[in-house]
Formats: C-alpha cells, structure tokens, sequence
C-alpha cells in the first residue's frame, strides 16, 4: 500500500511510529545492561519466569474439550435422533400417501430435539416435485407443498432421474446398513457428472454418533463412495 506523506493523519501515524521506535530501542538497550550486569541466579530466574510465561500462554491458547468429549454436531445427533420416535420407512409412507402416486425424491431428520421432523420431497412421475414435512414423533404428515421453483427442465431432469433409478430407496438404505450399523438420517436422490442416478444415504452410528454418507448407483446398487462424519 502506498502512503500519501501530505495526509495529516499518516504524518500522525508516522511520528507515532517514530517515538514508539525510540521508546523500544531505548527498553531494549536498558534490558541488555541489566541482563549483562546481573549474576547467573537472576539469568537462571529470567530463564524460568520466561518459561512459566511461555507455558501459560500455551495452555490458555489450548482449546478445551467438551465435558462430553463430543462435537456440536455429534451432540445434535444424539440429542435428535432418540427423540425420533418415527423412523424414516414409515414418514416415507407418510410423504408419498399425502401426494398421490409420487416417489421419494429425499428424506431428511431435522431438529430440534423437542419438535424433530422428517423433511420430504416426493415427485410424481412427470417430475413435480412436493415438499412433505412428517412429525418424527407422531409421523403425521402435514400438507403437501408444491415446489414453485421447479421449471420445465427441472422436471424433465427428476422425471429422467425417476425413471432411471430403479433402485429403490429403501434397498440403497439396506445397503448402506449393511455396511455401517445405526439409524438412517437422510436418503437423497442425486446424480452424478455423469448423469448416472444415485441414491445418497446418511447413517449414523449411535455407539459415537458418527455419521456415514454413502453414495450407491441408483441401478445397481453399488457403493461409489463411502465418507465418514466424525465432526
């Protein structure tokens, strides 16, 4: 950055600058005729004040971990999931039996603890899609919503989507458990760049509230990709 020398308040800066330099240079030279003029048990003291100093600074720069030894996110989890008294299968049937003849798009487990939700989105086979949200503990759903967002092209891509995935989505869940044992959290359809349909699965292990994403090709149920959650 470029300083203008005629600016009053960078002259301001600059004299500011200027005795700050003349007070520590003057500390500095005070502190090298004490240091030179004092006995082996003041540098063995100055040594050690230094490092209790350094330690101390260490210690409170530390972060602390939670009395639980759990993340925020992990916290959630087990704070969401028992509460849950209705599983993500039977808010499924809840979705689609609220919009006729649709097909999960996506199922999710919302929070918070004391009103958890199932939040859907089910599309029919021209690719309208509907928003579902189902009481996680009642597993009544409420009115269907339709998504005002979605254009022509956007219903053409979740039909093809529809059409291609002839995986269902409770199979890719089975597979995902079959893998890692827990509580499915989400299932979502998805594509990839290559335009092949897949379903993404999110378990959570309750032994350390973990979460397990995996992506399983809509077509033949093949695991493409396995990630851990440990946050």
């Amino acid at each position: 950055m470029v300083t203008n020398s005629d600016d009053p308040a960078s002259q301001r800066t600059s004299r500011a600058v200027s005795r700050g330099t003349v007070l520590l240079t003057a500390a500095a030279a005070a502190g090298a005729l004490l240091t030179g003029c004092g006995n082996d048990a003041g540098g063995d003291a100055a040594q050690t004040g230094a490092a209790e100093a350094a330690r101390i600074a260490a210690t409170s720069s530390s972060p602390s971990a939670s009395p639980s030894g759990l993340t925020d996110d992990q916290t959630e989890r087990k704070e969401v999931i028992p509460k849950a008294k209705t599983g993500w299968e039977q808010a499924l049937r809840a979705a689609v039996a609220a919009v006729p003849k649709s097909e999960l798009v996506s199922i999710k487990l919302k929070g918070p603890a004391d009103r958890p939700r199932w939040k859907t989105e089910v599309a029919t086979s021209d690719g309208a899609a509907s928003t579902v949200r189902v009481d996680a503990v009642t597993g009544k759903a409420g009115k269907a919503r339709a998504e005002t967002d979605q254009d022509d092209d956007d219903k053409r891509d979740m039909a093809d989507w529809l059409k291609k995935a002839t995986v269902t989505p409770q199979q890719a869940a089975q597979t995902a458990t079959d893998k890692t044992k827990g509580t499915v959290t989400a299932v979502e359809l998805d594509d990839t760049d290559a335009g092949t349909p897949i379903w993404s699965v999110d378990v959570v292990s309750t032994d350390d509230w973990n979460k397990t994403t995996y992506d399983i090709d809509a077509t033949d149920r093949k695991v493409l990709r396995e990630h851990v959650d440990r946050d």
